[in-house]
């Protein structure tokens, strides 16, 4: 596995982010994994490895750039379960860290991507956890041309009463949008994702969303309290079918 940090010039400053691809039989479809609101650490970098492994170039942004690195967000991320002011620090950076802003980033991150020899011409994929939900819809819609693949997982803000709710823009989404959710999870509402099918369908776009049976806010990272090993393997097995089919 080739591994490497890289920066990132955006319109608001230098973007860190981790990559990775494996060593050989390159050049290889491109992926960006949108991070969840924790921030960047050793248990993403893992994720984004496992995604590597089966034959992808990843890039991992730090979506916090404007706040600073994976060491000084601001907030301690070990006591964000524990201790309620270090979890509010955690959801304001968060909330500043908005839709529309990730969508900027995103253009240079395409554009890196297409600098990269290892990382192949062609499709793009992205899979987001957590508070990234809402820009992977919005990715697909605002990037249709070139993002073909998108997976979220317990997305949060998908749908929302504002007029600019990345659902209202679902009808531009050109690739396949894959959307699973946890059976119990206190950040996005069962009302919200029961309605989802039909604001899709009205969209007219190629999606399928899943609820994971038994499962909480977080099923998917190993590290968190909520780690389901059967539906964190589920979730990739779904990954891999959604870029194979995509991407490759």
């Amino acid at each position: 596995m080739k591994e490497l940090n890289v920066e990132i010039k955006t319109p608001d400053g230098t973007l860190d982010a981790f990559v990775c691809h494996p060593e050989e039989k390159g050049p290889f479809p491109a992926v960006i994994m949108y991070m969840d609101a924790p921030g960047i650490r050793e248990e993403l970098r893992d994720m984004a490895r496992r995604i590597g492994t089966v034959g992808y170039f990843v890039l991992l942004p730090n979506l916090y750039y404007r706040q600073g690195t994976e060491d000084n967000y601001g907030f301690v991320r070990d006591k964000i379960r524990v201790d309620e002011n270090e979890r509010q620090k955690m959801f304001e950076l968060m909330q500043a860290t908005t839709t529309e802003r990730v969508m900027s980033d995103t253009r240079p991150m395409l554009d890196f991507i297409k600098g990269q020899t290892a990382a192949k011409d062609g499709p793009v994929g992205a899979v987001g956890y957590c508070m990234s939900g809402k820009y992977i819809v919005q990715v697909g819609a605002d990037y249709p041309e070139e993002i073909k693949a998108l997976a979220s997982y317990y997305g949060v803000g998908i749908k929302t009463d504002e007029p600019n709710s990345p659902h209202l823009s679902a009808s531009k989404i050109q690739g396949e949008l894959y959307l699973a959710f946890a059976s119990h999870d206190d950040y996005v509402p069962d009302s919200i994702v029961k309605s989802l099918p039909q604001d899709l369908d009205k969209a007219g776009i190629n999606y399928r969303i899943e609820t994971y049976p038994d499962t909480d806010h977080g099923f998917a990272f190993p590290q968190r309290p909520a780690y389901n090993k059967d539906a964190a393997e589920r979730h990739w097995e779904r990954i891999f079918d959604l870029f194979e089919r995509n991407l490759k």
